[in-house]
C-alpha cells in the first residue's frame, strides 16, 4: 500500500514516504552523490571492477557517462537502487571515520582479513564490493554497532594494541 495507513497485528505502521523517491530529488541528489562516491573510492583505492559492483553493476558506459557528467556538475538522475548504495558507502565512510584515527587506519581495515562472522574471514571489502546490496548494508550495520559500542571482535590491526590504564587518564 502506497501511502496509506496500514496495520499490522492492531500496531499502526507509519505511511511510506514515497515522495523521497521522487524523480525530482533524485535528480537532485545524484551528482552530488555519484561524485563523493568516487572522491571515496578513490581512497579506498577501488578499482573500475569493484566500483561498477559497488553500483549494482551498471554498464561501462553507463558509469563513466555518470562520472562524466558528475564531475562536470551536469544533470541527470539515478535510480533508488543506485542511491541507496551509494548511501552505505557514506555511511561506512562516516563510521570509519569515527572509528579509526585516520583515513589510513580505516582503509587497512577494509582491506584486512577479518573474524567476525559477517565477513567470515574475509576483508570486509571483500563484502563490500560483492556486487548485492545486503553486502554493503552487512558491513554499514557492522560498522554502525561498532560506533555505538557493541562489541567488534578484534583484527590484526589490534594485535598489537596495549589496553589502557589508570596512568593514562588524564584529569585537568
Amino acid at each position: 500500500m502506497r501511502n496509506a495507513e496500514q496495520k499490522i497485528d492492531g500496531t499502526v505502521l507509519p505511511r511510506l514516504q514515497t515522495d523521497r523517491f521522487a524523480p525530482s530529488n533524485r535528480k537532485k541528489l545524484s551528482a552530488p552523490s555519484l561524485r563523493t562516491f568516487l572522491a571515496i573510492a578513490d581512497l579506498w583505492a577501488l578499482t573500475e571492477e569493484q566500483r561498477l559492483l559497488v553500483l549494482g553493476y551498471p554498464s561501462r558506459s553507463t558509469y563513466h557517462s555518470w562520472a562524466k557528467q558528475a564531475r562536470e556538475h551536469g544533470v541527470f538522475t539515478l535510480d533508488v537502487d543506485t542511491l541507496t548504495r551509494i548511501s552505505a558507502v557514506l555511511g561506512i565512510h562516516q563510521a570509519l571515520g569515527i572509528l579509526f584515527s585516520n583515513e589510513r587506519a580505516g582503509v587497512e581495515w577494509l582491506r584486512m582479513p577479518h573474524q567476525a562472522l559477517a565477513f567470515g574471514g574475509h576483508p570486509p571489502l571483500t563484502v563490500l564490493t560483492n556486487g548485492t546490496q545486503d553486502g554493503l548494508m552487512t558491513v554499514r550495520r557492522f560498522l554502525d554497532a561498532a560506533r555505538g559500542g557493541v562489541y567488534m571482535s578484534p583484527n590484526t590491526l589490534d594485535e598489537a594494541f596495549t589496553p589502557y590504564d589508570d596512568g593514562d587518564i588524564v584529569f585537568r
